[in-house]
């Protein structure tokens, strides 16, 4: 059984790699502007023509990467938060990290004026997307910490802390109506512009603080993957293990949030990835994070290239928001998944 079991997980996490190489690859040279593959190649390297140059180079690749980071940084990050709140319905959003970069992107935009939509080369960008996204970072990351402050302070279960976050986005929700309320037409469309989950507005210098940020907590959650496969087996034997659990479990939650806080304030909101990925991968390879939190973070990189793929050419000349995508196809991934699990139970 247990042979089989580690044969299984060695087929899924080969798949899953060759998977995300040959779309990886195949990003590339998908799109409404029909360069050829040999075009595409030359392109990546610089030679090709001026024009194939800058789509390959300054608009198609930056955008390929920033979808392997997000999608990785996203699942690893609902790995986290479903095991550390014992809770498989959590995911990057349930601490209300999105609500709260929604916010500040909404206060920067329509109070500090951090920007107007514009039109460059036919691509709908913010005029002054650093500040805005610096704002909403900083909202992010500080309602992340007011959330587990609060929770660690009056000794909260992982359920209430879960419902605590739950509360606070939806606060963070509310204001957000507000405001948008009073703002004008083009501000107000400015703002629901940020909201949408668009790869497209990353560049490198986004996909390298990304990177960064997804590197370091994806290190420290695999080192420790012996203590996620311990928090399984309840808190006595955590606790025989010598773990902290309240310093542990903070130090987790603080870190699934960052990810999901630098993502949402660079590219928008991005649904479903954390939340189904991480279930998906736990039926296919079990419950051991040193195979779940790999094979995760694989799987919801090629779930959003897939999901960029479709964004870029489903209709032509026209980019949609991947998060669209990503909603639409989740939602009955994950009603699907609720339905088997309720036959199974």
């Amino acid at each position: 059984m247990e042979n089989t079991l580690k044969k299984k997980r060695i087929i899924t996490l080969s798949i899953l790699s060759a998977s995300l190489v040959v779309l990886f690859i195949a990003s590339i040279f998908i799109g409404s502007s029909n360069i050829s593959f040999i075009e595409g190649l030359k392109g990546l390297f610089g030679q090709s023509t001026r024009v194939n140059n800058i789509i390959v180079q300054n608009i198609r690749l930056p955008r390929i990467i920033a979808a392997i980071l997000v999608g990785t940084a996203l699942s690893i990050s609902g790995v986290i938060m479903q095991t550390v709140s014992n809770n498989v319905m959590a995911s990057p959003s349930t601490l209300g990290v999105s609500n709260a970069a929604v916010l500040g992107a909404n206060i920067a935009i329509v109070i500090i004026g951090g920007g107007v939509i514009a039109f460059n080369g036919g691509n709908i960008t913010i005029s002054n997307p650093y500040l805005t996204s610096g704002i909403a970072f900083a909202f992010a990351l500080g309602g992340t910490l007011l959330v587990l402050g609060l929770s660690r302070i009056r000794k909260f279960n992982n359920a209430t802390t879960v419902l605590v976050g739950v509360t606070f986005g939806t606060f963070c929700t509310g204001a957000t109506t507000i405001i948008q309320y009073f703002a004008s037409d083009t501000t107000l469309a400015t703002a629901v512009y940020w909201s949408f989950g668009d790869l497209g507005r990353a560049g490198y210098i986004d996909d390298l603080f990304i990177f960064v940020v997804t590197a370091i907590s994806l290190v420290f959650f695999i080192i420790f993957a012996y203590r996620y496969n311990a928090l399984l087996l309840g808190e006595d034997t955590s606790r025989t293990l010598g773990i902290n659990l309240n310093v542990f479990r903070f130090i987790s939650l603080l870190l699934a949030s960052l990810l999901t806080a630098v993502c949402v304030s660079l590219v928008g909101i991005i649904g479903f990835i954390g939340l189904i990925i991480p279930q998906v991968m736990r039926k296919l390879v079990g419950n051991d994070h040193k195979f779940l939190i790999p094979s995760s973070a694989l799987f919801g990189s090629v779930v959003l290239l897939i999901s960029d793929i479709i964004a870029r050419t489903i209709l032509n000349g026209l980019s949609l928001p991947v998060g669209a995508v990503t909603s639409i196809l989740g939602a009955p991934i994950f009603i699907l998944i609720l339905l088997l699990g309720r036959k199974k139970s």
